[in-house]
């Protein structure tokens, strides 16, 4: 995907809190945060820890007013880390992109 392909949906930079789910060897991990900026094909987050490229992750949003125009909206979205970016601050900043998402209704998604 060319950077053209990658920046035609339209971004908004947001500081959204996510849920992040996403597997490390045999094990799940899990970790509230929050996003930078989302489009409709992928999110930039900040997580603590490390997480390769190419790994599979699950991000709960939830899409505010502003976005929807129909009160907030929770989202459930499959994808797939395309790269990491070392943080000054010592967090590693996460682009993924989104391979398909569906809506949560109620308090689904919720643990």
């Amino acid at each position: 995907m060319t950077d053209a392909e990658r920046r035609n949906s339209q971004r908004f930079q947001m500081r959204l809190p996510l849920t992040v789910r996403w597997t490390t060897g045999a094990a799940v991990a899990e970790t509230s945060t929050e996003s930078r900026d989302v489009s409709s094909r992928g999110v930039y987050f900040y997580l603590s820890k490390d997480v390769k490229e190419g790994s599979a992750v699950e991000i709960i949003l939830t899409l505010p007013n502003e976005i929807t125009m129909a009160g907030p909206v929770k989202v459930r979205c499959l994808g797939r880390v395309q790269r990491t970016e070392e943080r000054a601050e010592g967090a590693v900043g996460v682009v993924a992109a989104i391979e398909r998402y569906e809506f949560l209704r109620g308090d689904e998604g919720e643990k």
